[in-house]
């Protein structure tokens, strides 16, 4: 039996895992045909772990070290995880984690204004929208200032739950389990 992946709102075919009765305490190891379709299955989501990535770190380098980080501990740990269930939540859980433990440890404090350095732009200058009319653009600084003095404002505790919802796209009931924490907290 192969049990789809899928998500309310996405269009995009996600790839299936089978295996749909075995769970997360199973003793047997996966065959290699498992290890290939969840090796397949978590690549999909690379450039979303990427995005909510570069948004926890700030760094577009330490957005790809931290998602290869996630990558390499998902494959490892794929036994672990219950086919049938969110993949997605599943590896931004992981993700998180592996930025709470090592990057929260660093009390990094990078300002959203702070020009990339492969780049040379800064992620509120990344924004669609910054070239325009003047009055656009006079509104679009005026906001980007308010966005990063609010952000800025919050401690990494409140700041990542607002990540996840509002550039990961997760329901409320998918932060508070991918952060361990009650709804509504």
């Amino acid at each position: 039996m192969r049990a789809s992946i899928s998500f309310p709102g996405h269009s995009k075919r996600r790839p299936s895992l089978s295996g749909q009765g075995k769970s997360a305490t199973d003793s047997t190891a996966m065959t290699e045909g498992e290890k290939k379709e969840f090796k397949e299955a978590a690549v999909s989501y690379l450039d979303h772990l990427y995005r909510v990535a570069v948004h926890l770190t700030r760094q577009r380098s330490d957005a790809e070290d931290l998602v290869q980080e996630t990558y390499l501990q998902a494959v490892t740990h794929s036994h672990q995880f219950t086919p049938g269930t969110n993949l997605k939540g599943w590896l931004t859980k992981i993700l998180y984690n592996l930025f709470i433990n090592s990057y929260r440890r660093d009390k990094r404090t990078d300002s959203l204004d702070r020009a990339d350095v492969e780049s040379g732009v800064s992620w509120l200058e990344s924004l669609e929208g910054s070239i325009g009319k003047p009055e656009t653009e006079l509104l679009q600084t005026e906001l980007q200032d308010k966005i990063r003095e609010a952000l800025n404002s919050l401690q990494e505790d409140f700041r990542s739950p607002v990540v996840l919802v509002d550039i990961g796209g997760f329901t409320y009931a998918e932060v508070a389990e991918i952060l361990s924490c009650p709804i509504g907290t």
